[in-house]
């Protein structure tokens, strides 16, 4: 017999079972319309790949996900994609999301299926990836992605493997009755997921009010290592944690996950759910949900497509609107009224109850707390329920996460056993929200403060680079002047001058000479004659600076066709920002006055080349005029 341990607190509500119990499981049929949402678990929403008036298979995928956290969205039937809008999805707040509305066609025409039953021969991987495709989550609680739970960290050696058949809250039997029809499928898909875990204990804990599930599980696990565990009957030991430490003994550390203690957790519908997406090839489209309450005339869980109407699953059971005074989606005690009877079931979904004004009556008013500590003894998980709600109603977020709130499972045990009608989970669900949106934003800041940072840093190196090579090229210029001012330093003390400003003028000659030899060698040809009649017009003249000056200023003055092109090239610019000055003139722009100051200089820039050609073309005539008679001189 397997060893089994308590865990504190827990309580015994009714259990309201026998009501939807009591009749098999009935196929739900089609509604007249499906409303898919693209978000049906934690993690990323999926994105939509269909177009309304698309016609899709059953099965087919209709919307897809990345490489992040998250599963596919398949088509449940055939049919066609009527919208995709936004429209009321299942949360407490009633809150509208995207979905995609599918008008079911009746003829249920699959899309091809691959069925794996080989699938020891292939990798895990491989497997974990069809686990990924078939859109398969967790369907005992928030939806987390089955194939990413099955692929713990190399750190996380999973050693037990644990499903969870408990079923503990009051009205829901979707799993009972599951195990009891279903036990041999619940097995295939416990195999699958062992293969890929390879753990050494496998355990299917049962609380003991379900004696058929209890016998068809052992049934179908003869000759098999699975342990089929009965515990005792009492709230919460269906919560992962609670149900880790009744078949373990070992508790999940605060703010930890189970895979830290080597153990994994799933549940009966996740392993139907995988053995039909593996050995059939079939996707999660489908699930087993309860629906009763007293306003229903014939209760019983019902095989309903993922997408169905909670209007059209109440329908199927009998609903009479006259006598259903709430709705709530889930169980009693961790569930939530519905605003919307068209709110769709996901895939998370496993109960829904119409219940009379008797039998679910509207919560007392809230009193003041009498500190009776009865919210402490029940809380499973061993925390200051009192303090807990003291510190969440006066916003003193950081005190209640001191005291381990995350850590609250939110069965409602506390809520349950309060005698001033306090509702404290709902008071730690608005703190969990308050902290993960203040988390939310101080991580905004973060990454804005980082940015700017950054972009601060890049500035400061760039102005730093700016002002290097300012200094640098102002270096450049020092040591240039001081190398002027050595080289004529050095002219006067080699006697050639006698200060250093004739030092300087002396180097000014150097530099004219070097640059009449240069001119000389390029145009021999027209040097020579000019150096001739230089000589002949003054033999005995003393050749001085001002001489050297004048002569290069000679050589290197411009030619005619460099002066008209550089007319040329005012004229254009001149009509150019002539241009530029008409425009901002007709639009009235700010700069025009600039733009008048830059045509008056490009007028005179264009005086200044004509005036150059002129005095040019001046000096070229007396100079073609006294070469005539020259040349006769030199011939008589």
């Amino acid at each position: 017999m397997t060893q089994l341990w308590n865990f504190g607190g827990g309580i015994h509500p009714p259990e309201n079972k026998s009501q939807s119990s009591s009749r098999p499981i009935r196929p739900a049929g089609l509604p007249a319309r499906l409303i898919l949402p693209l978000q049906q678990h934690i993690g990323e929403p999926a994105r939509c790949i269909v177009e309304p008036g698309q016609k899709v298979l059953k099965g087919e995928v209709i919307a897809q996900v990345g490489n992040g956290m998250g599963v596919p969205v398949h088509a449940p039937t055939s049919g066609i994609v009527q919208r995709i809008s936004l429209e009321p999805v299942p949360h407490p707040s009633g809150m509208s999301d995207t979905c995609v509305v599918l008008i079911p066609d009746g003829e249920e025409r699959w899309c091809e299926l691959v069925p794996q039953p080989e699938y020891r021969k292939l990798e895990r991987d491989k497997v974990l990836a069809l686990i990924r495709q078939a859109g398969i989550v967790g369907l005992g609680g928030a939806g987390f992605p089955t194939n990413i739970k099955l692929r713990p960290s190399v750190d996380r050696k999973v050693d037990t493997l644990i499903l969870n058949g408990a079923e503990c809250e009051p009205y829901i039997t979707a799993d009972d009755m599951t195990m009891r029809e279903k036990a041999d499928q619940v097995m295939a898909g416990l195999r699958i997921m062992a293969w890929l875990l390879r753990p050494s204990r496998v355990v299917i804990g049962i609380e003991e009010n379900k004696p058929e599930a209890i016998a068809a599980l052992r049934q179908a696990a003869e000759g098999s290592k699975t342990e089929i565990a009965v515990i005792p009957t009492i709230y919460p030991s269906g919560g992962e944690k609670q149900l880790i430490q009744i078949l373990t003994g070992q508790e999940v550390p605060s703010g930890g996950i189970p895979a830290d203690i080597g153990v994994m957790c799933q549940n009966i519908g996740t392993a139907v759910a995988v053995a039909d997406a593996i050995l059939q090839g079939k996707p999660l489209i489908s699930r087993v949900m309860t629906a009763t309450g007293e306003a229903l005339a014939e209760p019983g869980n019902f095989e309903v497509l993922v997408g169905t109407p909670a209007s059209h699953l109440l329908t199927c059971a009998g609903v009479s609107k006259q006598h259903m005074s709430r709705l709530v989606l889930g169980g009693p005690m961790m569930g939530y009224t519905l605003q919307n009877t068209d709110t769709p079931l996901i895939k998370t979904s496993n109960c829904v109850i119409a219940a009379s004004a008797s039998e679910l009556p509207a919560p007392a008013p809230e009193q003041p707390c009498i500190r009776c500590g009865l919210c402490a003894e029940a809380c499973p998980m061993e925390l200051l329920p009192q303090q807990l709600f003291w510190h969440a109603k006066a916003t003193e977020f950081e005190k209640a996460e001191h005291l381990n709130l995350f850590d609250c499972i939110e069965c409602g045990a506390c809520s349950y056993v309060c005698p001033s009608s306090i509702p404290l989970v709902q008071y730690y669900r608005f703190a969990k929200g308050e902290i993960r949106l203040q988390r939310a934003e101080q991580q905004k800041s973060d990454r804005a403060r980082v940015r700017f940072e950054a972009r601060q840093q890049r500035l400061d190196r760039e102005q730093q680079e700016k002002d290097q090579r300012r200094k640098d090229r102002a270096l450049a210029a020092v040591k240039a002047q001081e190398q002027k001012t050595a080289d004529a330093q050095a002219t006067v003390q080699d006697g050639a001058v006698t200060n250093e400003r004739s030092g300087k003028s002396a180097l000014v000659e150097q530099a004219l000479a070097r640059k009449k030899a240069k001119a000389a060698a390029a145009s021999a040809e027209r040097t020579e004659p000019a150096t001739q009649l230089s000589k002949k017009a003054a033999p005995s003249e003393t050749f001085t600076p001002e001489h050297a000056e004048k002569i290069a200023v000679a050589e290197t003055a411009p030619s005619m066709e460099e002066l008209e092109q550089q007319l040329t090239q005012v004229q254009i610019k001149l009509e150019k920002m002539q241009s530029m000055l008409e425009d901002a003139r007709s639009g009235q722009a700010p700069n025009v006055d600039k733009l008048e100051r830059a045509v008056d200089k490009n007028i005179e820039r264009v005086r200044r080349a004509q005036r150059a050609i002129d005095d040019a073309q001046q000096q070229a005539v007396p100079a073609n005029g006294n070469a005539e008679p020259a040349l006769s001189r030199s011939n008589d």
